[in-house]
């Protein structure tokens, strides 16, 4: 089986496609700011002796916050309950003091990150505690032998002063590969420590990679034949984890550097618009009808349009076996976890379920996800279990349609303004304008300008064209249009306001500011009002006080 990995990376997303056999196998997508799991060099601004906690500068816009907890050493099960209950804040940091945190939640609204002085790298089968002194295995692993394996060897391998965890990804993994894993992040921590000696504080000292770097860490292997980035910046991070980590598969990691899009050129975003969909088709015409609950998921199987050739238990015995492929690939690609039930289309003999179960099995063989399934019924359901990740895709790039009160769900208006934001760069490639004129929703115009501006303006850097971006009240959300022209032209006829003009408009709030800053819509440009918190929902006389191509800004 071929594989192969590609990768592509946008300022506000990252999406990982895994190939097999021509065919997109999984699709892994990361949205959040790259913040939680890396470590930074930090100074402490300010003891809160009340709250036993400190605020420190981590070199981001605000401060984070270190609980009393967080920043004394890690200690073993054993030793647990010789911790003193009464040690303070005060007693542990002082004001102007520097030391290294990492990032366990990133910043949130007013919040800032939460961090702490337990730092944990985690490798692809083990996890690595400076200044800590325990030895644990994952409890995922059920199997008491393996437990005991894995215990011993970790402690065999543990260096004097570090912690050490065994993932669940260890499971069945040899000491060998165990102590290769340890001398990687034994590497990555030492160069932490280089890097932290040589910045002043505030500063960044370990980035955690994030998608990219589980990428590398779970799913590249001698397996893959090659895997493709279209950044530069990340192809270099690559190859920096791979140098460390499997240096052997080095020559295995591409650039992608064409002008076409990489999903584009090789045909995957239109299979990704297709996986939020419900219906799937079958080769044969028949078709999977997949449904999302709180509780389980359901696949049902349908012959559809295709009707056979030799008799009915044929036909349905066909439609079965084909539909097996086509559902384990789906709940690789749709990433769904938790209880599934397959609705298969009722087979009369015990030797043809025993076929069709067969074939699932064989099939889940190539999921690295844990799965578990039962017998199939005398209705032809099989009930089954997949290891919860995470969100599914669906949970992720869709919300509650808020016409249908629920019901449905239809993309998020982030979902559609990341997509607009495709579809530009494809038509920049095949156009080559100088400026492009981009029309949209309200909802989807506003996340393309950003919180004043910053998205439009990055990528207007970006791509180094003029972008003008306006919205139409009257367009449905999942409905935009991009157009081609002339800078000239453009900033003659689609700027309506100049500094100093008065305008009337409806004072909105902004989706990413905070009060008292709000927003207005005057003729489908954006115009951020510092001071219109107050005036939300009411009509306003607002006075321009300086312009952009996609929003102004002004006061009431």
């Amino acid at each position: 089986m071929s594989k192969e990995i590609l990768v592509n990376v946008e300022s506000r997303e990252t999406r990982v496609a895994v190939i097999e056999d021509g065919k997109l196998a999984e699709v892994y997508v990361e949205r959040e700011e790259r913040v939680v799991g890396s470590i930074y060099k930090c100074r402490v601004s300010n003891v809160l002796a009340g709250m036993d906690a400190a605020f420190v500068d981590i070199g981001l816009e605000k401060n984070a916050f270190l609980y009393v907890a967080d920043a004394l050493p890690e200690v073993s099960e054993i030793s647990h309950s010789h911790r003193q209950p009464n040690v303070r804040i005060k007693d542990v940091l002082k004001v102007g003091q520097e030391l290294l945190v990492q990032v366990m939640k990133g910043p949130r609204g007013t919040k800032g990150a939460r961090v702490s002085a337990r730092i944990s790298l985690p490798g692809r089968f083990l996890v690595l505690m400076p200044d800590a002194d325990n030895v644990g295995v994952s409890r995922k692993i059920e199997s008491e032998a393996e437990r005991h394996r894995l215990k011993k060897a970790a402690d065999e391998l543990k260096p004097k002063g570090f912690g050490l965890i065994v993932r669940t990804e260890g499971e069945g993994a040899s000491e060998a590969e165990l102590r290769e894993d340890l001398k990687f992040l034994l590497r990555m921590w030492n160069r932490v420590l280089e890097k932290a000696a040589d910045v002043p504080a505030p500063a960044l000292v370990h980035q955690d990679l994030s998608l990219i770097y589980k990428t590398i860490r779970d799913v590249f292997s001698a397996d893959i034949s090659k895997m493709t980035i279209d950044s530069p910046v990340d192809y270099e991070k690559a190859i920096e984890i791979l140098e460390l980590s499997s240096p052997r598969l080095r020559s295995k990691l591409r650039l992608y550097d064409e002008p076409t899009p990489i999903f584009d050129r090789y045909g995957i975003e239109d299979e990704l618009d297709n996986l939020l969909r419900r219906k799937v088709w079958l080769k044969s015409g028949g078709h999977l009808a997949i449904d999302q609950t709180e509780a389980l998921t359901t696949f049902d199987v349908n012959t559809g349009k295709f009707i056979g050739s030799t008799s009915l238990s044929d036909t349905i015995l066909r439609t079965n076996l084909e539909s097996v492929s086509e559902i384990a690939r789906q709940l690789r690609l749709r990433d769904i976890g938790g209880i599934i039930v397959i609705d298969f289309i009722d087979m009369l003999t015990l030797g043809d379920r025993k076929k069709v179960v067969a074939a699932l099995e064989k099939e889940l063989g190539k999921d690295r996800t844990r799965t578990k399934i039962s017998h199939i019924s005398p209705l032809g359901l099989v009930e089954m279990t997949r290891k919860r990740t995470g969100e599914t895709l669906t949970e992720f790039a869709t919300e509650p349609c808020p016409h249908c009160h629920g019901i449905g769900r239809v993309p998020t208006a982030e979902t559609i303004s990341l997509k607009a934001e495709r579809y530009l760069r494809k038509a920049i490639a095949e156009t080559n304008g100088e400026a492009y004129y981009i029309l949209a929703n309200p909802d989807v115009a506003i996340r393309l300008i950003g919180t004043e501006g910053a998205v439009v303006e990055e990528m207007e850097r970006r791509f180094k064209r003029a972008l003008y971006i306006r919205s139409n009240a009257l367009f449905d959300p999942e409905y935009f249009d991009i157009q081609p022209g002339n800078m000239v032209e453009m900033d003659r006829e689609m700027i309506p306001v100049k500094e100093g003009d008065t305008v009337e408009c409806e004072i909105i709030q902004n989706p990413f500011t905070e009060l008292p800053r709000a927003s207005a819509w005057y003729e489908g440009f954006l115009i951020e009002i510092p001071n219109g918190g107050t005036k939300i929902g009411q009509r306003e006389t607002v006075k321009i006080e300086k312009v952009s191509r996609s929003f102004a800004f002004g006061s009431v």
